[in-house]
């Protein structure tokens, strides 16, 4: 293996590489088909696709499969979703009418916003659904093996997750020919010769609560796809019908996957996909993301406010380790790729060999490996939301336009001012929805002091005149010249040396703000051992 240095995409694909040696490598995600997609499942195909390009970059074929789990059964309603959905609570989801009356079930109107996330993005799939595909008979062979073995089956998920259950029933769950549901039946016993699963619709758990069966007993053939096998065993075979090669998986589902590792090995005898496990983004609490509770945060909602490298960049930055995300630090992310973009452009410098690999090809993955024809204007995020905030609102792009040309931001081309007016959109956006905004600050001891100072006495002025008479104050107090303290003032606020008169700044986004952002900057921001030049 090579002892270059790696983008931890790129250490994935390699990997893969060297455990599998075919013609067409297959990357996988699965595709949520029971509430609306949030950023956290976006991620899923995102990182799963970024393996894709980066086997592609090796010279391999690849291609990205989207796998619908469109056979399981609803088992919530999803925030301010139509409670006449509780009627069909463990019905599989494409056997659920569409509330909207846009797609044919439930469950392709849940794909299809996935999937059009995905088409946003520009990632390239192909599309299985979970509910065509077990009706196609495309896992039949590998359903077959695992209900044949099913005591071996039962044996290996009572070893990794301790569940007896399965040591009881078979793996897998017919869809009741009375009522209807997925989650109440048991199946009691199998016949290798008809193909045929006999089971009994008696009640089951669905999302923590307790539904009884209708009592029918019937028998379903495997070859109709009126069943599924149950998660802990539908994996293992959907890798080896499929030939997928990878696949991530959430924290919350590494029994799962050990489960299918081994059932994938000893039972269906073919060598499982390369994994890597990824922690959950949570809100901004702590807590899990949630579909049903409207605990999450969609695309749609990011790209109101921010550009679609933005959040890219969001996805590829780290693999490991929860993080707390909310729609309030998309300044961030955005102002984040402009320096990975000054980096790649070579407009801005990195000394350490190591760092700058990771950036660029932070980079990369954040454009998909479609790279800009040269690096855009971008001005700092918060100076253009400021000059939203102070713009007359007849005149609002216009004016934004022409005072970003005052300071040195002006387009040439028809490129960057298409760049441009799209990053005055998202700001615009932000100005009208929020009061506040992030930004990460590197200060030194001295500019954390000037700041500190200017803050405490800022809340004593009620005028213009008074917030920029301040800045002269507090220079002469410490000694400096008034430029160092506005320059320590615009790199707390803006992430920037330079920027709009501070006085007009501040009575556009009001003195409290303010306030609480300079001694913000100045607790949190990261320290450096001299003065920027």
């Amino acid at each position: 293996m090579s002892t270059e240095k790696k983008f931890w995409v790129e250490k994935l694909a390699e990997e893969v590489r060297e455990k599998f040696k075919v013609s067409l490598y297959r990357t996988e995600n699965g595709v949520g088909a029971s509430g609306i997609p949030h950023i956290g499942s976006i991620s899923d195909a995102v990182r799963s696709y970024g393996v894709k390009l980066a086997l592609e970059e090796f010279g391999l074929k690849a291609e990205h499969i989207a796998f619908s789990d469109d056979k399981d059964g609803l088992r919530k309603v999803p925030h301010g979703f139509p409670e006449e959905l509780k009627n069909h609570i463990g019905k599989p989801v494409t056997s659920v009418p569409d509330p909207f009356r846009c797609h044919e079930s439930y469950g392709d109107h849940m794909s299809s916003m996935l999937l059009d996330a995905l088409d946003t993005f520009g990632i390239e799939y192909k599309f299985m659904s979970g509910t065509r595909v077990y009706k196609s008979g495309l896992l039949n062979p590998q359903i077959h093996a695992i209900l044949v073995n099913a005591k071996k089956v039962g044996e290996i998920i009572l070893e990794v997750t301790g569940q007896e259950k399965y040591t009881r029933v078979l793996p897998y769950l017919p869809v009741c020919a009375n009522c209807g549901r997925i989650y109440t039946t048991e199946a009691v016993s199998y016949d290798p010769n008809t193909r045929s699963v006999e089971y009994v619709c008696v009640g089951g758990e669905i999302a923590g609560k307790w539904y009884e069966g209708c009592g029918f007993k019937g028998e379903r053939k495997i070859s109709e796809g009126e069943g599924k096998l149950v998660w802990k065993s539908e994996f293992a075979a959907r890798w080896a019908a499929l030939g997928i090669n990878f696949e991530a998986y959430g924290k919350e589902l590494t029994d799962s996957v050990a489960t299918n590792d081994r059932i994938c090995r000893e039972v269906l005898r073919v060598e499982p996909p390369v994994h890597t496990r990824y922690e959950l983004f949570l809100n901004k609490q702590g807590k899990k993301l949630s579909k049903s509770a409207g605990e999450l945060i969609t695309h749609t909602e990011w790209l109101k406010y921010g550009s679609p490298q933005s959040l890219l960049l969001l996805m590829f930055k780290r693999f490991e380790g929860a993080r707390e995300v909310g729609l309030e630090d998309i300044p961030i992310y955005m102002n984040e790729y402009d320096v990975l973009e000054e980096i790649y452009f070579g407009k801005r410098r990195l000394e350490d060999k190591s760092e700058l690999v990771d950036k660029i090809s932070l980079y990369r993955y954040s454009n998909l490996l479609r790279i800009p024809p040269k690096p855009t204007l971008h001005p700092p995020y918060n100076l253009v939301v400021y000059l939203c905030r102070i713009a007359p609102k007849e005149n609002t792009v216009e004016y934004v336009l022409n005072k970003l040309a005052d300071y040195g931001y002006k387009p040439l081309d028809d490129y960057e001012r298409n760049d441009l007016l799209k990053r005055i959109n998202y700001a615009m956006n932000w100005a009208r929805d929020f009061e506040t905004i992030s930004v990460e600050v590197t200060l030194d001891e001295e500019e954390r002091a000037l700041v500190k100072s200017v803050a405490q006495l800022l809340l004593e002025q009620t005028n213009e005149e008074g917030y920029q008479a301040v800045v002269y104050q507090v220079a002469k107090q410490k000694g400096v010249e008034p430029k160092r303290v506005f320059r320590a003032l615009y790199k707390a606020l803006l992430g920037q040396e330079s920027g709009p008169r501070f006085s007009s700044y501040v009575s556009a986004m009001g003195k409290q703000n303010v306030v609480e952002r300079l001694v913000k900057a100045a607790e949190d921001s990261k320290t450096t051992t001299s003065s920027s030049s």
